[in-house]
């Protein structure tokens, strides 16, 4: 496991369009079927890495927390399931339904979708505005695996008020850090 941070797309970034398999539902789905004019959270995640388990209760919370306020939540997997068959869409549908995610958890086979995201690692956060421009990115908060630190996801709750309040987020954003994404040979 090789401790990687986000690669902090600029902001204003445009979100790339994309259409994925839902591992729950079976569903094709893309963002602008997902989008939401409130706000957009897009979370590249997957099974297997601690980083992730680490924080799963609370990516639950936080999207019932703020799915009530009209903000859409995304998850994408983009891992190599051949070297990494824990993060298969299988798999990946037995975790959704075991965790209760309210939100799609869509495969990124070809992983085009994580390279125009330019996401690095999981868990990577990317919030964008209802015009789908990037607002944040960047850690869940500070607590991470064997730190001692509560999780509250403090960082993305304060974007995601910010953004409901019609406020500007503060542009000093820290990354968030886990396993790096694992890309095909």
């Amino acid at each position: 496991m090789a401790l990687t941070p986000s690669n902090m797309l600029p902001l204003g970034t445009k979100a790339p369009a994309f259409e994925l398999p839902d591992t729950v539902s079976g569903k094709s789905l893309s963002l602008e079927q997902l989008a939401s004019a409130k706000g957009t959270v897009i979370m590249f995640i997957c099974n297997h890495c601690p980083y992730v388990k680490h924080i799963n209760e609370e990516l639950v919370r936080l999207a019932q927390d703020y799915q009530t306020h009209g903000v859409a939540f995304i998850a994408i997997s983009s891992n190599d399931v051949v070297n990494y068959p824990q993060d298969s869409p299988q798999e990946m549908k037995r975790t959704a339904e075991q965790l209760g995610y309210t939100f799609p958890y869509l495969y990124d086979e070809t992983q085009e979708v994580a390279k125009s995201y330019d996401a690095a690692c999981t868990p990577d956060f990317y919030l964008f505005d209802g015009s789908l421009s990037l607002i944040y990115r960047g850690q869940l908060d500070n607590s991470r695996p064997g730190n001692d630190i509560p999780l509250s996801g403090k960082d993305l709750r304060a974007a995601l008020d910010q953004t409901l309040a019609g406020q500007p987020i503060a542009t000093n954003q820290i990354p968030s850090v886990g396993c790096n994404i694992k890309w095909k040979g």
